[in-house]
């Protein structure tokens, strides 16, 4: 019998903006962590600061093919200066002889501008007669030329703990000479469906079965979230089975899913298992799709329970998942895309839940934001989430909604998109 403490217990629905600190604040940063060489830090989380032991760019160098001069040599009196070629500098391969004044050296890009000249003019900016050189006069001195230290400083931090390695980082670490980074180690992530009408694809279905969509849909959000996930495939509709599959899941993963198995049916089990081995902090959230949407711990790891139906979980997974996912792995807090934008058509609905529809945003001709829905919303239709682009967000007291109403919008990040 539940208890007056049993979350299973409470009819009221929490709202989506309630649930999410609730989650957040009974998960941590995984603290494990270990060195990597750079080429296999894709997608880690740095666990300390990177500061820069070198300056960027380490020396004066040009940013043109061009001549690299003094600008004080150049004729105060003219546009065009004549001066004397005496040498190349390429990149790797720096001029080290004598420029006297009036002089000039032929430079590529990325080669090391010589200590005792400061501008360069891109060669279509001059014109050559033998060793003379015809510069056309620059703005100013240091035209064309990149300065030590410009973009970093030896003792700078360049980034910060909790930073994605993403490509555009990889190449900073490389920059800076860096071949082995201290990052977090990946959070590991277990999921199961439950549901004695699922199926694996590729199979022949008999009547009152489907095909088990969810752990496709699941396993594709956890690969763009940059964790390492464990699939335990389909679990029967069995208090025993589920209880197993969860004791096994909790001693791989540092956090398990579920889908299925959290409404109020006779055979939905998740949550009476869930009380046998762990615990239950919350269920039944005032949002939809993804009203029966559980949350606890198990004996090593943390439990959540996504609804059955494809959009709720998905929509369930992006909306609370995924930032707490962004805790346990150490990342920075998870900022949402929100935008205002003009309804294109009437929303007829209900008061009473925050509602996720599945929608398209694009610019009218003018170029301001639109948004339609992608049609019928109903949870299990998993199309309208292929063919969105963003969720348009209905408050939980908004009633019908009519053309030209501006909405808000969110709009899909790379996990979704």
């Amino acid at each position: 019998m539940s208890t007056p403490s049993d979350p299973c217990a409470k009819p009221e629905l929490i709202h989506p903006d309630d649930a999410l600190p609730l989650l957040l604040e009974q998960v941590n940063t995984v603290t494990d962590t270990l060195a990597l060489p750079l080429e296999e830090a894709l997608d880690h989380v740095l666990a300390e600061d990177v500061i820069s032991k070198i300056d960027l760019p380490p020396f004066d160098n040009s940013a043109m093919d061009g001549y690299a001069f003094r600008f004080a040599d150049l004729n105060s009196d003219t546009d065009i200066t004549s001066l004397t070629l005496v040498g190349e500098a390429f990149a790797g391969h720096p001029f080290t002889g004598d420029i006297p004044t009036g002089a000039c050296v032929r430079i590529m890009t990325g080669a090391q501008v010589p200590s005792a000249l400061d501008t360069v003019q891109m060669q279509e900016q001059t014109e050559v007669q033998g060793d003379q050189i015809c510069i056309t006069h620059p703005r100013k001195t240091g035209a064309n030329v990149r300065s030590k230290g410009e973009e970093v400083s030896i003792g700078q931090t360049v980034l910060k703990t909790g930073t994605v390695i993403r490509a555009a980082e990889l190449g900073v670490l490389a920059t800076l000479g860096q071949a082995k980074v201290t990052v977090f180690r990946k959070l590991k992530v277990a999921f199961f469906s439950t549901g004695d009408e699922l199926k694996p694809v590729g199979t022949e279905l008999e009547p009152g079965q489907i095909y088990d969509s969810n752990r496709y849909s699941i396993r594709g959000l956890l690969s763009k979230t940059g964790v390492e996930w464990i699939d335990l495939g389909i679990i029967e509709d069995c208090p025993n089975a589920i209880k197993q599959a969860f004791l096994n899941a909790s001693e791989q993963a540092d956090l398990v899913l579920t889908s299925g198995g959290v409404s109020v049916g006779d055979a939905d089990y998740v949550k009476q298992v869930l009380k046998e081995v762990g615990k239950i902090t919350f269920w039944r959230l005032a949002m939809k799709p993804g009203k029966p949407f559980a949350m606890g711990a198990l004996p090593n790891a943390i439990f959540c329970g996504l609804p059955g139906n494809p959009v709720a979980s998905m929509v369930t997974y992006y909306q609370l998942v995924l930032p707490l996912i962004h805790k346990m792995q150490g990342r920075g807090g998870l900022k949402r895309q929100l935008v205002k934008a003009t309804l294109t058509h009437d929303i007829r609905r209900k008061p009473g839940r925050v509602e996720y529809q599945r929608a398209v945003v694009s610019r009218n001709a003018q170029g301001e934001l639109e948004v339609s829905t992608t049609g019928a919303q109903g949870s299990g239709m998993l199309t309208s989430m292929s063919l969105a682009n963003s969720f348009l967000i209905v408050p939980r007291e908004q009633g019908e909604m009519v053309a030209g109403s501006q909405v808000t919008v969110e709009l899909f990040n790379q996990v979704l998109s």
